[in-house]
């Protein structure tokens, strides 16, 4: 058998003649010998990858004793097998050790024998350009960028495969101007990039949102002859889509057709969603026209997009009108997706007989997610009763809970004001549970009411410094506001903003009304500035409670300036003079704040109520 192990063992060596025995031993000495071997029989193996493949444990072994690649060259010089003086005029034994490296995956030994040879023995590396590859792209893959790429410079005759390496590394790590200085130089040596390295580069492009250079390169391939499959034009319009630059992807879409090449319904989904999601809905929608003029058929994939756009949208015929298209398709069939994406539509359009057909987990292979969804439902639908229990037959049937499916029992329990059982339950948890936990048990006691347990169990929370966020704040602090502890409120307010927490626009309203209410003027003052200096916009209530007692009124002028104000509140600022001439003279005269609410300052606060997700 004349394989290049057979050629590397022949007789003429004279130190290989009983070497088909000890090859298979796994002793230093026999692989020390089989390496050198196979290092002088180079030119025979140079292209031979399955025998580099079988030196790799030779070498491997050999690393483990030697540690170093100074004792292995060492060692391989001994045996005559590399001369380490001639190694400029003969570097196909010590190449193809690097190869071995290389393939063996130990980059860091490729980059420390190149180091030694270079450093100790002269070895000119920049003119031997496969060596120089070598020591390019393990240099790339340990994060030496900067280093990779000047050796891919000082190479003296760089051929394909230097560019490809430089350009592939380059453009993983979004090195654009660099990308693009190796694509110039490459096409210089009239070198042409194949499919992929073009691909690799436009990846690099659209990941770093350069419209222009991704176009540029488009003009390169067509003037080059370099046509591109309908997965690469679809991978660049998905791209764009993600960047959410719609406009980009459909300029590319009929660039697409421009060329010749024909849209798949993979491109036309990525297509649709994206418009979907951009409110684009009837570009989306002729988009699907011309597809099915194409004939192309809707996949279940697509299906489900429009599903769930369509419901975001809050165009839940249309999104029932696409499940019934699905249903009547005879290849394809719903999967939890489907279901999954409709299950909001089914309690905002009222279909609760949907819910309870496709609520037997059994017979569509439900997922957790799915189970999570339906729990949120069946609450959303004013249905906690059927989401606790679901929540029990969902823990029968061997699944885990997440904190979602907690939150939806938390929360369920509440709505059927079991207040003690979702106190006990949360109780069991809150060691370890996060701050949405802690915001859904807090929010779930003020809906069912209980806003003094609501405040306590938050104030517990925060006292055993329990992981809160800025959500969880403005929660626990309307549970207080509610309750009637101002006071309290006030403290965890500015507790929130010593622990770094941003309180949002609803938060600052909230407490600004509360102001109002407990007649703080200095409290009222301190807030206006601090949502001027935070670029809060000011809720119409509290624009008018400060409109009609005069109240700080010569901030108004700074809070309108800056955008903070909504356009009926402007409307009103429009049309009354007297606001007016206040505002003229607001630096001449100390306006006092009159702070003598009416009985409707007692009203629900449910405009600046937190929304809990």
């Amino acid at each position: 058998m004349n394989t290049i192990l057979s050629i590397a063992l022949r007789p003429h060596h004279r130190f290989f003649s009983k070497l088909n025995n000890q090859i298979l031993q796994p002793n230093l000495s026999s692989d020390l010998i089989t390496l050198g071997g196979f290092l002088r029989s180079s030119k025979h193996i140079r292209h031979d990858t399955i025998a580099f493949g079988r030196m790799v444990p030779v070498l491997s072994r050999l690393i483990d004793h030697y540690k170093t690649p100074q004792s292995i060259l060492s060692e391989l010089q001994s045996i005559g097998s590399i001369n380490l003086s001639t190694i400029n005029i003969n570097p196909n034994p010590f190449i193809h050790l690097l190869r071995i490296f290389s393939r063996s995956g130990n980059h860091i030994m490729v980059i420390e024998t190149c180091n030694h040879m270079i450093e100790f023995h002269g070895f000119v590396i920049e003119k031997k350009t496969f060596a120089s590859n070598l020591l390019m792209e393990s240099l790339f893959k340990t994060s030496q960028h900067k280093i990779a790429f000047y050796v891919f410079q000082q190479t003296k005759n760089p051929n394909f495969l230097t560019f490809n390496i430089a350009l592939y590394h380059l453009s993983n790590v979004n090195d654009i101007v660099n990308v693009s200085y190796v694509l110039r130089h490459m096409l210089s040596l009239s070198y042409c990039p194949n499919h992929n390295t073009f691909s690799a580069v436009l990846n690099s492009f659209c990941r770093m949102n350069a419209i222009r250079q991704v176009y540029q390169i488009l003009g390169l391939m067509v003037g080059l002859g370099v046509e591109l499959s309908v997965n690469v034009w679809t991978v660049l319009i998905s791209k764009f889509c993600k960047l959410r630059r719609p406009d980009v992807a459909i300029g590319l879409f009929y660039k697409m057709i421009r060329t010749g090449c024909s849209p798949n319904v993979f491109t036309y989904t990525a297509l649709i969603k994206a418009l979907m999601e951009s409110n684009m809905v009837i570009h989306a929608l002729r988009l699907l026209s011309y597809m099915c003029s194409d004939g192309l058929d809707l996949d279940l994939v697509l299906h489900n997009v429009l599903i769930d756009c369509f419901s975001k949208a809050g165009m839940y015929e249309d999104a029932f009108l696409a499940f019934d298209g699905l249903t009547k398709q005879i290849n394809i069939k719903p999967d939890l997706c489907t279901y999954t994406s409709l299950l909001p539509t089914t309690w905002r359009f009222e279909r609760f007989d949907l819910v309870h057909k496709i609520e037997d987990c059994r017979l569509i292979g439900c997922d957790l997610v799915f189970c999570n969804a339906l729990i949120t439902s069946y609450i959303k639908a004013g249905h906690p009763g059927r989401a606790v229990k679901f929540y029990k037959r969902m823990i029968d049937e061997g699944f885990k809970p997440d904190k979602h499916s907690f939150a939806g029992l938390l929360s369920a329990l509440c709505a059927q004001r079991r207040i003690d059982k979702a106190i006990m339950e949360y109780r069991g948890v809150a060691r370890t549970a996060d701050a949405h936990i802690h915001t859904v048990i807090v929010d779930g006691l003020i809906q069912a009411g209980q806003y003094l347990k609501a405040a306590i169990v938050f104030r517990s929370a925060a006292d055993k410094k329990y992981p809160l966020d800025s959500v969880a704040y403005a929660v626990g602090i309307r549970a207080h506001l509610r309750s009637g502890k101002t006071l309290e409120a006030n403290t965890l307010f500015d507790q929130m903003k010593n622990n770094g927490l941003e309180p949002n626009v609803q938060t600052f309203n909230m407490m600004l009304f509360s102001s109002f209410k407990v007649k703080d003027r200095q409290m009222v003052k301190q807030l206006l500035e601090e949502m001027i200096d935070s670029r809060i916009e000011l809720s119409d209530r509290n624009f008018f409670n400060m409109y009609k007692f005069r109240c700080c009124l010569d901030l108004l002028p700074y809070i309108r300036d800056l955008g903070l104000l909504s356009a009926k509140a402007l409307d009103a600022l429009s049309h009354d003079e007297s606001v007016k001439e206040n505002y003229e003279h607001c630096a001449e005269v100390d306006i006092e704040c009159n702070l003598v609410l009416d009985s409707s300052s007692s009203e629900d606060m449910s405009d600046v109520a937190v929304s809990v997700c």
